[in-house]
Order: structure tokens, then C-alpha cells, then sequence
């Protein structure tokens, strides 16, 4: 059996919204020991002049911790 905690984090990319997933699981996989997975829970868009100039995600990402 194995028991897993979740932490909430926001991540950003001048690219697109997959970009911003990406860095944020690589930046948490970094911190975290077996990140298993996560749950995009909202997606938001920063305009300046009529223009999407950076994508955010907010993220909760599913560890497993050690025995």
C-alpha cells in the first residue's frame, strides 16, 4: 500500500499552455521524489495590446511518499 500527497503550484510559459505543464512538472520533479501524476485545475491567459503574451496553468501534483 502506498499513500501519495498532492501540492498546488503555478507555472508559466511565453509558449503555450502545454509549455507551462511541462516546466511546472520538470521544476516540481525537481523538488519532489516520485511525482506520479497531475491535475490541471485552471488555465488563465496574460494579454497585453490585444495579445496573449503569457499562459499560466495552476497544477496539483501527486507524489508518492517513501515507506
Amino acid at each position: 500500500m502506498s499513500v501519495a500527497k498532492v501540492t498546488e503550484i503555478t507555472s508559466s510559459s511565453t509558449v503555450s499552455f502545454e509549455d507551462a505543464i511541462k516546466t511546472g512538472i520538470a521544476r516540481a520533479d525537481k523538488t519532489l521524489d516520485n511525482v506520479a501524476g497531475a491535475w490541471i485545475q485552471e488555465q488563465k491567459v496574460v494579454v497585453s495590446a490585444g495579445k496573449i503574451v503569457e499562459y499560466r496553468v495552476n497544477m496539483k501534483v501527486t507524489f508518492v511518499l517513501k515507506d
